[in-house]
């Protein structure tokens, strides 16, 4: 069975920095790519970030690059999301993804 348990959210004043992570179990953590995924009140959820297996490739949307990074350990199963210079249009409700599975989500605020 895919758990994914994500972590790190809180509440952050605008530029301010998060990271959050997602454990997982339940797969071959090494051979699944991971995505991080958002979704603020009122709006469809969307991938904000993407990672291939052995880190080869990411992907990021518009709205994050150069601002966020996905990264990935595979010794803990575990990937991150390293969230820089967030702005209040960021808060939201952010997934982890993996294996047709997602997570229960980790509440992002950014506000002063």
């Amino acid at each position: 069975q895919v758990q994914l348990v994500e972590s790190g959210g809180g509440l952050v004043q605008p530029g301010g920095s998060l990271r959050l992570a997602c454990a997982t179990s339940g797969f071959p953590f090494g051979m699944a790519a991971m995505s991080w995924h958002r979704q603020a009140l009122g709006t469809e959820r969307e991938e904000v970030a993407r990672i291939s297996i052995m880190s080869t490739t990411t992907y990021y949307a518009d709205s994050v690059l150069g601002r966020f990074e996905i990264s990935r350990d595979d010794a803990m199963r575990t990937v991150y999301l390293q969230m820089n210079d967030l702005k209040p249009e960021d808060t939201a409700v952010y997934y982890c993804h993996a294996r047709n599975a997602w997570g229960q989500g980790t509440q992002v605020t950014v506000s002063s």
